[in-house]
């Protein structure tokens, strides 16, 4: 469930396309980096771990803008040289506290601050192995 901070964004992936061609064509090509693109959902503390990382929502997300930006990329020819997730790690979002899960990697709040990767994040490692 995405959160309702992020709520009234709309998600449109073939957007990141658009406005990367758009900035090309408009501004001659200039180097551009995607910076805190991502998705946000409720920290549900009651899931099983396991549950917890089958972060579906942000992997789907995730995948679709990496593709619409690849595609710019390679078939528009968009000078993109960086895209940075909106965060790694899930942390303290300074209106919602630790309420909303952000990071490609869960941290577990009660156990020492341990770290497990989501599925997001095992889909962003492969897409970028072969990208």
């Amino acid at each position: 469930m995405e959160h309702a901070a992020s709520a009234n964004v709309v998600v449109y992936p073939k957007g990141m396309r658009e406005i990367v061609k758009y900035t090309k064509d408009r501004y001659k090509n200039p180097v551009m980096y995607i910076t805190e693109n991502g998705y946000s959902d409720v920290n549900n503390q009651t899931l099983p771990l396991q549950e917890a990382l089958r972060d579906k929502g942000r992997k789907d997300y995730v995948q679709k803008h990496l593709v619409s930006l690849l595609k710019a990329i390679k078939e528009d020819g968009a000078n993109v040289k960086g895209y940075f997730a909106w965060a790694l790690t899930d942390n303290l979002e300074w209106q919602l506290g630790y309420s909303v899960r952000f990071g490609l990697y869960l941290v577990d709040f009660q156990d020492n601050l341990k770290r497990y990767p989501k599925e997001s994040a095992k889909w962003y490692s492969k897409f970028l192995a072969k990208n």
